[in-house]
């Protein structure tokens, strides 16, 4: 039963200053979950959740820990996990090359066996030898060369024959080098709720990433979006792991098919940038597996050659020294400058970037002070071979060492004529619109969109223009946005080539109308606002909300945003226009959530469009969706609240420079909509939530079990169908068995509408009672389109996994006594179908 968990190569790395993200890929492991490394799985409370409170108020308080658990010196005997054993079996389990992944699928229901992929690339390396090596040679391969002491942001030196390595953020293109596209950002690619779309925005970024030379690309970010204000949330994929987990597969089995090796990241629970290397992320076993591994379990299943750990405490124990969540949970069971101690290899760390224990500090924690750790036994040499094996297997596995191109990047001097010898960009401007437009959710229409060659429009707003100093104004974007917001700021970001802003695409498409267009970018003259707008047919207000990394500071705002209202009195303006124009539209670009009471419901405000952050082509995307070039079919990855209070979790702050901050995960599995649903909370907008222009009805619901033959794990099967839990065993949470096809459910869908339009059907399991889990859990979503009057049939088929819980006592998956249930809808509180899982 065990499937290949041992190739990923874990890399230290968060990223601040100037710098990156985590470090490279191929079978490792990194710290960050429950279990603190120096202490037994026991230490973890065998509850089913961390109790809940039943109310939510923001924090801001000095909660200090006694210091982080560290592993005590002494002499450290290694043992590699086995290599798989379960054979490839087609077509289910398909033996898979990463560079040639299973097509893309609104259902999927293969499991790709990446095992045949990872052993020949070890076969290959026996060529290397790697016992010959010295141990200085050994070293430096698991050591980067120190920050801005290479062209990439994190540079392996070659040793031998083998070249070295490239690594680059960010999850969103190429960071720190020209001719490179701008893509949607992760939560604007989540919105689509499109697998294709995706995909093709992960193949996309992969050969560009190829193009330039990179070896290893430092994305995609999957962390779970658990704090509203969290600064980097818009780099990942949402408040859901489901949602997480399927955008992540599609993105790194892109990435890796257009020839880069992915890297996971960051590995685990960084959910906040305040204090990020000096907070314990403290949270129950059962969460730790449902909620936050759960994305990087399907990083594992799309075969991701890498993952990076976080900078923070799991549980008082640094995230890359952490053994539970390296070598329990990611290595077995399915570091940007996050090195904290030369111990983090005996702990499961394989890499430690970018070499130096702080910038340019000429320090490291591996280096010279792994060679002597080795030289003395405290880490042995086969644990030294191990590291450096899994980081050349990880360049093998991608085919790199056949004509891979050399970095065409100066990460440190963007007028370097390096960076310009190398345009990447290809036709991926097309991708980008398509996701800028698709990944837009309609949140209002009182039947004023789309529309149809107004008279006059006014566009109303900074957000609307382009930024005044051009579109690289600011060092990784971190300053305030003075037009329109396509990306966050941080080490998640890379130079836009050029950015279309909506008065420009608007201007394009008013040229063809014969539309009079009017504008005013000031936000702060409201009388002069509202004076513009009076007798226009349209008045199209524009607002954002801007976060990023923690490393650089904005209007206050340290990474994490400060609030959840609208930048440069966005709300006043609103008021303002709507005052004045009895048709009044929002558009806003925003990194996350924010609260839309103060205008929301207003009379004259008809239409709001969510359209996160759009990339090169956002006021195009934007524009598209105006006037129903698209018609929307995005839905929101996150709730957005009536108060801000409302959420569970919110943003903890305060602390000395000497004082670990406490972060207790007191709400459990209860994250975003779940605990909206289960505290009876009425959101304004929920999770999975967006209008189209055309409107949709489902019937006809049939739930059949998946008959398949797997004679090799059938036991496991039965096992599991009386109530036994997963074994503790090498691969069982990503075992063939657990994830392969095991019910559909069909109902039709009929556009009832008008127009032609994309509707995302979504599916929501409900637990019985016993299993103590959230009302609704997302468990399935697919895409169709379909024209006016048409009926098409959709399916969504789960997996045993799909209906299993986490059983903190057994440590398996298990499937929860009773009946389950779920219902299939437009929302995760739109339910159109219910129906019950066979027993």
């Amino acid at each position: 039963m065990t499937r290949n968990l041992l190739s990923l190569l874990l890399i230290s790395g968060s990223s601040w200053t100037p710098s990156t993200t985590p470090t490279r890929h191929t079978p490792t492991t990194s710290n960050a979950s429950s279990t603190p490394s120096s202490l037994p799985p026991t230490s973890i409370a065998p509850n089913t959740t961390a109790p809940v409170p039943t109310t939510s108020s923001p924090t801001s308080y000095v909660a200090t820990e006694t210091g982080p658990l560290t592993l005590p010196i002494s002499e450290y005997p290694f043992s590699p996990f086995p290599t798989p054993t379960l054979a490839p079996e087609p077509p289910v389990f398909p033996a898979t090359d990463p560079l040639y992944p299973p097509p893309v699928s609104p259902d999927p229901t293969i499991v790709p066996d990446f095992a045949p992929a990872w052993a020949t690339a070890y076969a290959r390396l026996k060529q290397w030898l790697i016992s010959n090596f010295t141990i200085e040679q050994k070293v430096n391969i698991t050591t980067g060369v120190g920050w801005m002491n290479g062209l990439c942001v994190g540079n392996i030196p070659p040793v031998g024959e083998f070249p070295g390595l490239c690594l680059q953020d960010s999850p969103l293109g190429i960071r720190f080098t020209d001719y490179v596209t701008s893509f949607p950002a992760g939560i604007t690619a989540a919105s689509t709720f499109n697998r294709a779309l995706i995909r093709a925005r992960g193949l996309a970024m992969g050969q560009e990433n190829k193009a330039k030379g990179v070896n290893v690309a430092l994305g995609p970010m999957m962390n779970m979006g658990r704090i509203a204000q969290g600064g980097r949330n818009w780099e990942g994929f949402g408040a859901d792991p489901f949602l997480s987990g399927e955008a992540a597969y599609e993105t790194i089995l892109g990435l890796q098919g257009g020839g880069v090796q992915a890297t996971a990241k960051h590995y685990i629970n960084n959910e906040q940038e305040w204090k990020r290397t000096q907070e314990s992320s403290n949270v129950d076993d059962r969460t730790e597996h449902e909620i936050y591994a759960h994305p990087f379990m399907r990083a594992v299943m799309a075969g991701v050659s890498s993952v990076m750990c976080s900078y923070n405490l799991i549980n008082d124990t640094y995230a890359c020294n952490n053994n539970k969540t390296m070598n329990d949970i990611l290595k077995r069971r399915s570091d940007w400058s996050a090195t904290m101690d030369t111990l983090s290899a005996v702990a499961g760390l394989d890499m430690t970037m970018p070499g130096d224990i702080t910038f340019d500090s000429g320090t490291s924690y591996f280096g010279g002070n792994l060679t002597t750790f080795v030289m003395n036994d405290t880490i042995s040499m086969e644990r030294l071979d191990d590291m450096a094996t899994r980081i050349i297997a990880g360049w093998y596995y991608l085919h790199q060492d056949e004509g891979y191109p050399e970095a065409t990047i100066d990460s440190w001097n963007i007028n370097d004529p390096l960076n310009s010898e190398v345009n990447a960009q290809s036709d991926h401007y097309i991708i980008v619109r398509q996701i800028a437009a698709g990944g837009t959710v309609l949140l209002k229409n009182e039947g004023v969109l789309p529309l149809d060659k107004p008279k006059s429009i006014v566009l109303v707003g900074s957000d609307a223009g382009p930024p005044t100093a051009g579109p690289n104004e600011y060092a990784d974007q971190g300053g305030d946005p003075t037009g329109i917001l396509a990306m966050g700021w941080g080490s998640g970001t890379d130079y836009f080539t050029y950015l279309v802003s909506p008065y420009e695409a608007i201007q394009a498409r008013a040229r063809v109308d014969q539309t009079s267009v009017f504008w005013d970018f000031d936000n702060w003259d409201l009388a002069a606002a509202a004076s513009s707008v009076v007798d226009k047919e349209v008045a199209i207000v524009f607002v954002n909300s801007d976060s990023g990394e923690g490393y650089i500071t904005v209007d206050g705002n340290a990474g994490d945003r400060q609030n959840l209202t609208a930048w440069h009195q966005g709300d006043e303006l609103i008021l303002a226009v709507a005052a004045q124009n009895n048709n009044t539209i929002v558009v806003t670009n925003s990194v996350g959530p924010l609260i839309l009471e103060p205008w929301v419901e207003h009379p004259n405000v008809t239409a709001i469009l969510w359209a996160s952050l759009g990339g090169n082509e956002a006021g195009n995307g934007i524009m598209d969706v105006l006037y129903g070039n698209w018609n929307p079919s995005g839905r929101l990855p996150y709730t957005i609240a009536k108060n801000a209070t409302d959420y569970p979790a919110q943003l903890v702050l305060g602390g000395t420079a000497d004082d670990i901050l406490s972060i207790n995960y007191t709400e459990g599995l209860l994250i975003d909509y779940r605990w909206f649903d289960a505290q009876n909370i009425t959101p304004r907008y929920e999770f999975g939530f967006g209008l189209s222009y055309t409107t949709f009805e489902y019937s006809n619901l049939v739930v059949t079990p998946v008959n398949n033959t797997d004679s090799a794990e059938s036991w496991l099967i039965d096992n599991w169908e009386n109530g036994g839990a997963t074994p503790i065993a090498e691969g069982s949470t990503t075992a063939l068995w657990l994830h392969m096809p095991a019910f559909q459910v069909t109902f039709n869908v009929q556009n009832t509408g008008k127009l032609y339009g994309g509707e995302i059907p979504q599916l929501y399991v409900h637990h019985p009672a016993s299993a103590m889990e959230p009302p609704s859990v997302l468990k399935g979503f697919t895409n169709v389109e379909i024209w006016p009057g048409q009926t098409q049939s959709v399916s969504i088929t789960l997996s045993r996994y799909d209906l299993s819980i986490w059983d903190v006592v057994r440590q398996g998956w298990a499937k929860p006594a009773g009946t389950i249930g779920f219902s299939v809808g437009a929302s995760s509180r739109d339910f159109r179908l219910t129906g019950t899982i066979p027993a």
